[in-house]
């Protein structure tokens, strides 16, 4: 079992940062595919990107390129999402999930644990 917790999202003006953090408590993580989803009002969750089960990163959405950016700390058992350039578009609760199992992919049904969720809203 692992449980997951968010942190670091709020209120920023397009063109600001923020740096999301997902805590896995419960077991390490190693071994896990991990994903960062988002979802807007009205929209389906969807993936950002994550790290597959052996520690590769996975590709991000179209319309995060080159602006966000995966990183984790094993010995923290932590995954971050720094994302800079921020837009109003991307305002929406990302959330943190984990799958079990050999997985590397970005389908949401796959992912057995999820956190909470931290909302980030961009203003214009």
């Amino acid at each position: 079992q692992v449980q997951l917790v968010e942190s670091g999202g709020g209120l920023v003006q397009a063109g600001g940062s923020l740096r999301l953090s997902c805590a896995a408590s419960g077991r390490s993580f190693s071994g896990y595919a991990m994903g960062w989803f988002r979802q807007a009002p009205g929209k389906e969750r969807e993936f950002v990107t994550g790290f597959s089960w052996s520690g590769w990163r996975l590709s991000y959405a179209d319309s995060v390129k080159g602006r966000f950016t995966i990183s984790r700390d094993n010995a923290k058992n932590t995954v971050y999402l720094q994302m800079n350039s921020l837009k109003p578009e991307d305002t929406a609760v990302y959330y943190c999930a984990a799958a079990r199992g050999l997985y590397s992919g970005s389908d949401r049904k796959e992912f057995d644990y999820w956190g909470q969720g931290t909302q980030v809203t961009v203003s214009s």
